[in-house]
């Protein structure tokens, strides 16, 4: 009966998504000739009639059907801003984006450089603190140019992240890194998943302590995100915008979602924040959908891999996928009311 439930309750996003219409889809390059280029994906409702096709796929992964380089559909807009998981891209969260699309969300992801399939440059990625700034940029480009998703109610503006990614939306919306705080932690929890990222990413510059906050953003959501516990108590106390902090039930190995999601919703202020743990999800859960195969594909060329295919329980990644979409447009239906 629970299995019948999450598929219809799939079911049902995807009828809604198709009652509001098509979705149109673009990418774009910011700030093309500067020092930080952007590659970033946008998902937008159109009323373009245009057969669509699917965007985002391969032979390992399932597409969203979109309509590309559609104009957008009149009225105005709330915006969504998504970030990746280090080393995965804008593909990650492509279903979630045709979700929100369908939902009448203009969506905005851009690649953040070194941290992405597409970028893996050591520099950049040890500049953990342009991340946020990625999104703040992505912001000011949707803004400036309605031709690219549409117009942008500039009340209506959330931010949502996995893995990585979730730290981002949380520096993004006032939580503070401390450096000398995750050193101390990694003491009492050492971790190679999170605290062999030091040099990798950062970690123990001081520019990484500074304020990240983007004050347009007034709602954020953290799709088991990771390195939570290098954040300030007193910040993480002192953000008041209302956050939805999903975890995974099922532990991949050394990240704990009660360490990391768990910490972090238990330091937001309990009156704005809610934690949702999926039991039979795990880390990679969050990520699209895998084709019939796929895991065996990706073992063959990159022994280990496979397991971003891989879920926690009886349940299939789309009714997964199903929850956690579902919960998320009622959270941002009720976090950013139209005006």
């Amino acid at each position: 009966m629970l299995r019948f439930l999450s598929t219809l309750g799939a079911l049902l996003l995807l009828a809604a998504a198709a009652q509001a219409g098509e979705i149109g889809f673009r990418r774009i390059v910011i700030d093309a000739d500067g020092p930080r280029p952007l590659n970033v994906s946008l998902w937008y409702p159109t009323r373009d009639t245009t057969p669509s096709g699917p965007v985002g796929e391969n032979r390992v992964f399932v597409g969203v059907p979109a309509v590309t380089d559609a104009a957008p559909d009149h009225g105005s807009h709330p915006l969504v801003v998504l970030s990746h998981g280090y080393g995965g891209s804008w593909r990650n969260l492509n279903w979630l984006a045709g979700e929100l699309a369908g939902e009448g969300y203009a969506v905005a992801a851009p690649d953040h450089p070194g941290t992405t399939t597409f970028d893996r440059d050591p520099t950049r990625a040890a500049t953990l603190w342009e991340r946020p700034r990625d999104l703040s940029r992505t912001i000011d480009a949707v803004l400036r140019d309605p031709a690219l998703a549409g117009e942008i109610d500039p009340g209506r503006i959330a931010a949502i992240g996995h893995s990585l990614g979730g730290w981002t939306v949380a520096a993004l919306a006032g939580a503070r890194f401390d450096p000398l705080l995750f050193a101390r932690d990694c003491e009492d929890h050492p971790s190679p998943r999170t605290c062999g990222l030091s040099d990798e990413l950062g970690l123990t510059d001081p520019a990484i302590g500074r304020d990240m906050r983007d004050p347009r953003i007034k709602a954020f959501v953290t799709l088991d995100l990771g390195l939570a516990r290098g954040f300030t108590t007193e910040s993480l106390a002192s953000v008041k915008l209302p956050a939805l902090v999903f975890g995974a039930g099922v532990d991949i190995g050394d990240l704990p979602a009660a360490l990391e999601s768990g910490w972090l919703a238990g330091h937001l202020p309990p009156e704005t924040a809610r934690l949702v743990m999926i039991p039979d999800a795990m880390h990679f859960s969050f990520m699209q959908l895998c084709k019939p195969g796929a895991a065996a594909l990706i073992e063959a060329e990159d022994p280990g891999d496979g397991i971003v295919c891989r879920d926690g329980g009886r349940r299939d990644r789309a009714a997964i996928h199903g929850e956690i979409a579902g919960t998320i447009i009622r959270f941002l239906t009720q976090s950013l009311p139209p005006r």
